[in-house]
């Protein structure tokens, strides 16, 4: 009897932390994550564009932001985060004309203004690479909800490299998070996802 009433207390917690975890807002759909809920991701930041000139999310009003975080010296991912988001804006015809997606650094060290300047251009025309002070890449990386560390590489030519997530998320025109997409999602999926919110 003991047993049975354990197992049915077990069952009970089991079905409130499902709940609770629904509760976020947080759905997982075909690759891609999105949310329902109003999430505090994003905020005011300060940063500095190619031209070494201050920035702020104020520049960007009325306009749909797809912000990705990463590095120059990154090897693969984010290359490959920045390529899915070029062709799924391509595939969004007009309505990916009214977003602007941001490359924001987490390596302030290494990527100057024009390091994160050029190496955005090898993506396309319309992105936007920001750097900063290490304060302000801590700030506008916290305001987002990104993690990122330092890693020490003795066999990596750069010396180090960053270990950081890689979502994408989608701004809307009032500066207002929208939904968030994971790197590995596919371009149709990313594209499909961006449809519902972009107009």
């Amino acid at each position: 009897m003991r047993i049975s009433a354990i197992v049915w207390i077990g069952c009970v917690l089991v079905a409130v932390g499902l709940l609770a975890w629904m509760g976020t807002g947080v759905i997982p759909d075909g690759g891609r994550t999105e949310s329902k809920g109003t999430a505090l991701v994003g905020g005011p930041f300060t940063l500095s564009n190619s031209a070494g000139k201050p920035v702020t999310e104020k520049d960007f009003a009325g306009k749909y932001l797809l912000v990705y975080f990463g590095f120059t010296h990154c090897p693969d991912i984010c290359p490959t985060g920045l390529l899915l988001i070029e062709n799924a804006l391509d595939q969004l015809g007009r309505a990916g004309d009214t977003v602007v997606p941001l490359f924001i650094t987490l390596d302030p060290e290494r990527d100057t203004a024009k390091v994160v300047g050029d190496y955005v251009t090898h993506f396309g025309d319309r992105f936007v690479g920001l750097t900063g002070t290490a304060e302000q890449i801590k700030q506008v990386a916290e305001a987002y909800k990104v993690y990122y560390r330092k890693v020490e590489e003795d066999s990596s030519n750069a010396g180090y490299m960053i270990d950081h997530s890689g979502y994408i998320y989608l701004m809307g025109p009032d500066g207002k998070y929208l939904a968030h997409f994971p790197h590995h999602i596919s371009e149709a999926a990313l594209k499909d996802g961006l449809a519902k919110f972009v107009r």
